[in-house]
């Protein structure tokens, strides 16, 4: 009987290694560091956001990331604006500054991913950029079962 081994050992080895992959890739010569990419790509995917949306869509504690958001703010990539639903709470939009600096990143990491998958099928990119979308939408998933017990 020819069993096949689960590999979620293997992932967990993968894993590790393109985050740290990642970390080193922000490291690099590019404008923005991890934590800003992080953000401006957050509001550029979902519109404006407050503090506490930020937060949660990147669970990450509100000190942490007021810190985080303080700095961005100070170097013109973000600025803080009145949500224009009539909320108290204030709203970070992407400055054109912050705008031009995320799409000069991003077209460089896309570049780069280019390169390094060129002698891959399109079928195949495709086939992983699904799986990962799939895997980072079952983390989420897990994350917010946990939490919520």
């Amino acid at each position: 009987m020819n069993i096949i081994k689960r590999r979620t050992a293997d992932i967990e080895y993968e894993q590790m290694l393109l985050s740290r992959y990642f970390v080193a890739q922000h490291r690099k010569d590019h404008g923005l560091d991890r934590s800003a990419y992080l953000l401006l790509s957050q509001i550029d995917a979902r519109g404006p956001m407050t503090i506490a949306e930020l937060s949660a869509a990147l669970r990450l504690d509100v000190s942490t990331l007021q810190r985080q958001v303080t700095a961005v703010v100070r170097d013109g990539l973000l600025e803080r604006s009145l949500d224009p639903g009539g909320s108290a709470a204030r709203k970070l939009i992407m400055t054109s500054h912050g705008r031009a600096l995320l799409e000069t990143d991003r077209q460089g990491y896309i570049r780069d991913l280019d390169a390094i998958t060129a002698d891959w099928s399109m079928e195949d990119v495709n086939t992983f950029a699904e799986l990962l979308r799939r895997y980072n939408g079952a983390i989420e998933h897990f994350r917010d079962a946990k939490n919520s017990n």
